[in-house]
Order: C-alpha cells, then sequence, then structure tokens
C-alpha cells in the first residue's frame, strides 16, 4: 500500500511538471506570435489551452482521491495541496498567455524596436520563473525557489520600463493609441504571469518547510 502511494505521488509530480512544460510553451508561442505576427503559432496556443484546461482536472481529481483514500498527513498532505495549488497557477498561466494572443498581431509593428525588445525581454524573464519555480517544485529546492522571488522584482521594473517607453511613444501621435493600449494590456499579462510564478515558489517553500512567506511576510 505504502509503495502504491509513494508511486501515485510520483505520478502526480510527473502530470504537474508536463503541464507545466506545456503551460511554458503556450507563454512562449504567445510573444512569438505577437512579434512574428503567425497565425499559427496563436493557433498553436488555442490548442494547447485545451490541453491544459482538462490536464487541470484530472490533477485536481487524483489530488481530492489521494486525500480521501490515502488520507495523507505532514510532508505529503503539504506535497497534495500544493500540488494543487501550482495545478492552479498554471492554469491560470495558459490563460493569460491566451489572453496575449487575443490582441491585434499588427500592434507590435507599429511601435520603435526598443518596446519589442523590452517585451521580448521581460517574456524570457517570464518563462525562466516558471521554469525554475517548477524545477524547484520537483527537486525541492527552497534556494531555487527563493531565488525566482528576487526575479518578480525584475519582472516588475521591465513592465514599468515598457509603460516609459510607450509613453514616449504615443506623445503627439494619437494614431498609435490603440495599438500601445494592446501592448499595455501584454505587459501585464506578462506580469501576472510572474506572479504566478512567484505563487508556485511560495507553495514550494511551504511544501518543504512549513512556512508560509506568502506576500513575503517572512524571509527565510
Amino acid at each position: 500500500m505504502i509503495r502504491h502511494f509513494e508511486e501515485d505521488l510520483k505520478h502526480l509530480k510527473e502530470r504537474v511538471l508536463s503541464m507545466g512544460n506545456v503551460v511554458e510553451s503556450m507563454i512562449d508561442k504567445a510573444i512569438q506570435s505577437i512579434i512574428k505576427e503567425d497565425i499559427e503559432l496563436k493557433n498553436q496556443v488555442l490548442k494547447w489551452e485545451e490541453e491544459v484546461n482538462k490536464t487541470q482536472i484530472e490533477i485536481d481529481e487524483t489530488c481530492i482521491a489521494l486525500i480521501a483514500l490515502q488520507q495523507p498527513a505532514a510532508v505529503d498532505l503539504r506535497f497534495i495541496t500544493s500540488a494543487m495549488k501550482i495545478n492552479s497557477d498554471l492554469e491560470r498561466m495558459g490563460d493569460q498567455a491566451v489572453n496575449i494572443i487575443d490582441h491585434s498581431l499588427k500592434s507590435i509593428r507599429c511601435m520603435p524596436q526598443a518596446i519589442i525588445d523590452y517585451i521580448t525581454k521581460m517574456s524570457e524573464f517570464v518563462q525562466k520563473m516558471v521554469s525554475r519555480s517548477l524545477e524547484a517544485f520537483v527537486t525541492y529546492n527552497v534556494e531555487m525557489a527563493k531565488g525566482v522571488l528576487l526575479l518578480d522584482d525584475d519582472v516588475d521594473s521591465l513592465k514599468e520600463q515598457i509603460f516609459h517607453e510607450i509613453q514616449e511613444c504615443i506623445k503627439g501621435d494619437t494614431e498609435k493609441i490603440n495599438h500601445s493600449l494592446d501592448l499595455v494590456i501584454i505587459s501585464r499579462n506578462l506580469e501576472r504571469i510572474g506572479d504566478h510564478a512567484t505563487n508556485i515558489s511560495e507553495d514550494v517553500i511551504y511544501m518543504i518547510l512549513g512556512k508560509d512567506i506568502r506576500h513575503h511576510q517572512q524571509i527565510i
């Protein structure tokens, strides 16, 4: 029975990681679809969204079944409840990626290269946060999870830089206002993805140490 339970936990971890890998791809392809004006990439993101939504339900059902049937305690219970919360954050990241592709594909070409570069860099930082938060979850790495929390400040800084560049760009050019709004919303969606990666890292720290550091009230 114990061995079977351990195998179930291992499978759960693999399912969460697999879902995370799909979400990482969604973020990357969403930004690339905007920059390259590629409809096929946009359609791929939408296809992955269906997969993520289905996986979210399956993972939640698995977690509930494990709690009900195995009645885990201490570390195992924290792992399962953390997996459920991480599952929710990953699904929301997928939603943010879909929100990105909902905006005008031609908006990006109406803006200076500096803004495109900032958005690309912000996307790279966010993807790094997602990847490292998931690796921290799989490897039980507290230090890596803490590193993700620090990256959140870099993402926020990049968002502010994008806002500044957009403000400068639209001065005296009202035709660019609608396109600039698209890019503001895109940057906000990237910021929210970073926030979800931060949530995952906080859950990882709680899972391993049993310490709740949400809102950074406790610094380890």
